[in-house]
């Protein structure tokens, strides 16, 4: 992964937000702006609030080089230029050449060689990861959904996952032609041919690892963790915070420290899926590189483990990060230390010693609230 550049040559004169998405959820918009608002503390720069493309450069008080938080990964390489967006030093996310790339789309390659694929395609980066991931295919079409879904299912239930949802959501498990069929007639057309769908085996007993890599400045961070699940207020099972191990410096850092063989395992899928994806998608850069590494068993009983998707983008771990990022900024004798975010739905009382970033009903999922924490390595 890129090395950093030193403090004084990642100097910003302003902090945006960047609205990067159709819609964005009340919860979301406030834990972006507080963290676009700390990593403006950890550049020494100002925080402008969220940035208006259309106003006069004037009235954005816009005095030098921007510094961006976008709400989503950056698609396409002219966006990225019309911004400034030149290396992972301008921003807290990535920049990725086709949309394709910003999804779990990429992470399977296509059943046949005559498959339809999008404008970008990269066969080479599906051969590169294919024993860092768990058994699938993606598909652009109907009909390959259904071929791929078919010869999947030979080998056990299948897990069919719209590649835009996130937290887990819209998700389905599908141990039957029949379901299949179904399943993928509840999938829009239009998003399937220009975005995708990802047909993939399903484990039981699964434990998802979080792996990653954060530079801010001159501050570079590498983690490994777990994630928990909760219910939301509708009963659905989603992503409910995770817990990190995180470590100055790059991952050879972090593989110094006491680390199970399962992590270690999650770490090296992560990064071979990240080298392959700097190899074959030209113009691709992050300065966060969030990874998800399922393991767990087969229905035959099979130990399997490899990554879901990656997260080039602001994201749920993102406050345990910049807060591991501030404590290492405030003591440079601090080289390893625990971090956690939680979200929790409902009433309930404040976890102990968590700082609350956000508490709200949002209009979709209702009451919910947002928390993170540091600790010291080895509590």
């Amino acid at each position: 992964m890129a090395s950093h550049e030193s403090s004084k040559d990642a100097r910003r004169a302003e902090v945006y937000v960047l609205s990067a998405r159709g819609s964005e959820p009340e919860h979301e918009r406030a834990v972006h702006e507080e963290l676009a608002r700390r990593i403006a503390a950890l550049l020494g720069a100002r925080y402008g609030g969220r940035y208006d493309a259309a106003a006069p450069p004037a009235d954005r008080a816009y005095a030098g080089r921007a510094y961006f938080v976008p709400s989503d990964t950056i698609v396409g390489l002219a966006n990225a230029r019309q911004l400034k967006l030149a290396s992972e030093h301008d921003l807290f996310g990535g920049i990725v050449p086709h949309p394709f790339v910003a999804t779990k789309a990429i992470t399977h390659a296509v059943l046949r060689e005559d498959s339809r694929t999008p404008a970008g395609w990269s066969r080479r980066f599906g051969d590169e990861v294919r024993d860092s991931v768990l058994s699938g295919y993606s598909a652009f079409t109907l009909d390959d959904a259904l071929e791929a879904g078919e010869a999947l299912l030979s080998a056990g239930p299948v897990r069919i996952k719209p590649v835009l949802a996130t937290a887990g959501r819209g998700q389905i498990l599908v141990e039957s032609r029949g379901e299949l069929l179904a399943a993928l007639e509840r999938q829009q057309g239009g998003l399937l041919e220009t975005h995708g769908l990802v047909l993939e085996e399903h484990l039981e007993d699964v434990k998802t690892y979080s792996v990653g890599r954060v530079a801010v400045g001159g501050l570079v961070a590498s983690y490994v963790g777990t994630q928990s699940l909760t219910r939301d207020n509708h009963g659905e099972l989603v992503y409910g915070g995770s817990t990190l191990t995180v470590a100055r410096g790059e991952f050879e850092a972090l593989l110094l420290l006491a680390l199970s063989e399962e992590e270690r395992l999650a770490i090296a899928k992560a990064r071979r899926y990240d080298e392959a994806a700097t190899r074959c998608f030209a113009g691709f850069t992050a300065s966060r590189r969030n990874y998800d590494i399922a393991g767990g068993s087969s229905r035959k009983g099979e130990i399997r483990c490899g990554v879901l998707e990656q997260s080039w983008r602001i994201g749920g771990a993102s406050a345990a990060e910049i807060m591991a990022l501030q404590a290492f900024a405030a003591d440079r004798d601090c080289k390893a230390l625990r971090a956690q975010t939680l979200e929790i739905f409902g009433t309930h009382e404040a976890p102990e010693g968590a700082q609350k970033l956000f508490q709200g009903v949002d209009p979709d999922i209702g009451l919910i609230s947002k928390y993170v924490r540091v600790q010291a390595y080895g509590n």
